[in-house]
């Protein structure tokens, strides 16, 4: 069996103009990741990213690079999903507020499942389908270590396709998700399993727990 190692990017800018830039926290959290792998003589035999900056980063943060890429590792747009359910008038405190933000988030997600307003520029099917074609483009391949690094939602929707899990399973375990948190898959031809979600070695400790987020 081969490894399908999905990491999630480092802290982006939460509450800037433009989110897609890894905070300073997130660089060295993408730092300290690619470290425990190094230590652990974790190497890579193949490099996936999405097409944002902010996952590009982190993978050069972790000390890597020349990686393929593939759209289908990018996050599910959640402005132009709020900007689709408000009609263009998004309540404030859902851009500014964390607790408001996520709350919102997620009400929007469950909607954005149920097909429960029209207008963004991607539906919940068309997600699910490219995510999935994604995770065949990374595991079509001879390599025994794929390293991914991708977002939240993609991994959540990876997560619970894999666990065979209803669609709202996605959200649940999209919000658990901490930034370079690492989500193991094992596959071999079609089989395709979960392995490892959510794990965070390289913040077990002291001085690690404090470089811990979530956005």
């Amino acid at each position: 069996m081969a490894e399908l190692l999905v990491i999630r990017h480092g802290q982006a800018s939460f509450g800037q103009d433009d989110y897609d830039v890894l905070s300073e926290l997130g660089h060295r959290q993408a730092e300290v990741a690619g470290a425990l792998l190094k230590e652990l003589n974790w190497v890579p035999d193949r490099l996936v990213t999405g097409t944002l900056t902010r996952q590009r980063d982190t993978l050069r943060a972790m000390g890597f690079a020349d990686a393929d890429e593939h759209r289908g590792f990018n996050e599910y747009d959640f402005g132009d999903l709020l900007n689709a359910r408000f009609k263009g008038d998004v309540p404030p405190l859902s851009t500014g507020d964390r607790k408001a933000h996520f709350r919102t988030l997620r009400e929007t997600v469950f909607e954005w499942q149920d097909a429960a307003f029209e207008g963004a520029c991607e539906t919940y099917i068309e997600f699910c389908e490219r995510v999935e074609a994604a995770r065949k483009f990374a595991t079509d391949t001879d390599a025994k270590r794929v390293l991914v690094v991708s977002s939240g939602g993609v991994i959540g929707q990876m997560t619970a396709s894999a666990l065979g899990a209803d669609k709202r399973h996605m959200m649940n375990l999209n919000l658990q998700i901490k930034n370079t948190a690492m989500t193991r898959f094992m596959f071999s031809g079609a089989s395709f399993s979960l392995h490892e979600f959510n794990a965070t070695p390289h913040f077990m400790s002291h001085a690690g727990s404090k470089l811990v987020s979530y956005s």
